[in-house]
């Protein structure tokens, strides 16, 4: 009996139960808090933040390679052509990246004008006006602005480019056992499952962040974005084209030139 009281005297002075690793982290307890954490810091941090950035870099070579060999394997063109058909429609890349730096910067400025900053004032200093949202956070302060939904204009302006830009595929024919095929389907499935992630961490912003107005008006400048690119501006021959129905046209402006 003296044996069972001094066991359980220990067991109440050690504590009741022993912590594992994952629970320290702040907000544990609430299924909420965790999720948005890892959200937020997990995969908003090395995805989403650079989403061009990831979708640049597999349709860089993904387009290159395909316009490549369909013009030669389809179109019969030359070396020379070939290559200024690809330079031609690797200028999507150059137009998505203006749409993503012009729009972002767009927000911002949206942002600034919209907001002010919330902060505690200091008794031995006088009230300071910030104009920025990054001045406001420098001194620890928060600020409240109309902000526009990054994510969601990026995130559906990317997954509705690479959509686009993986058509070409219905056309492509290369053989079974060339080295090309594989490092196309390679490319290829990188895409898709790059697009998962688009769509997952899409729908994670709709449920997590930002108000209903500021996502709408994110996803609509997105897909408005894409809509003026390849439905309506690469349809003209002065573009770089859509990947597929517009390359026999481009082949006939380089021919003309």
């Amino acid at each position: 009996a003296k044996l069972n009281c001094k066991c359980a005297a220990m067991n109440e002075g050690s504590g009741s139960k022993a912590t594992l690793p994952w629970q320290q982290v702040p907000g544990w307890g609430s299924t909420q808090v965790s999720l948005r954490e890892v959200l937020g810091r997990g995969l908003g941090l090395y995805f989403v933040k650079v989403a061009w950035a990831w979708t640049l870099w597999l349709l860089l070579p993904f387009i290159a390679l395909t316009t490549y060999q369909l013009a030669r394997s389809r179109f019969l063109s030359g070396r020379t052509k070939s290559v200024l058909l690809v330079l031609r429609r690797l200028g999507a890349l150059l137009v998505g990246t203006a749409v993503w730096y012009l729009c972002t910067e767009f927000f911002m400025f949206v942002e600034n004008l919209t907001g002010e900053c919330s902060i505690q004032a200091k008794p031995s200093q006088p009230p300071r006006l910030y104009n920025s949202k990054r001045e406001c956070h420098q001194d620890g302060g928060v600020w409240n602005g109309f902000d526009i939904s990054g994510h969601c204009f990026l995130l559906s302006y990317c997954a509705m480019m690479i959509l686009e830009e993986v058509a070409v595929l219905e056309a492509l024919s290369i053989d079974h056992n060339s080295k090309l095929r594989v490092v196309i389907n390679a490319l290829f499935v990188s895409l898709c499952f790059l697009t998962m992630i688009w769509v997952f961490m899409f729908l994670s912003t709709a449920l997590y962040f930002h108000d209903f107005s500021q996502k709408l008006l994110g996803v609509l400048i997105g897909l408005s974005a894409w809509y003026g690119t390849y439905r309506f501006w690469y349809l003209k021959p002065f573009s770089p084209g859509l990947p597929l129905p517009n390359i026999s046209l481009m082949l006939k402006t380089l021919t003309c030139h």
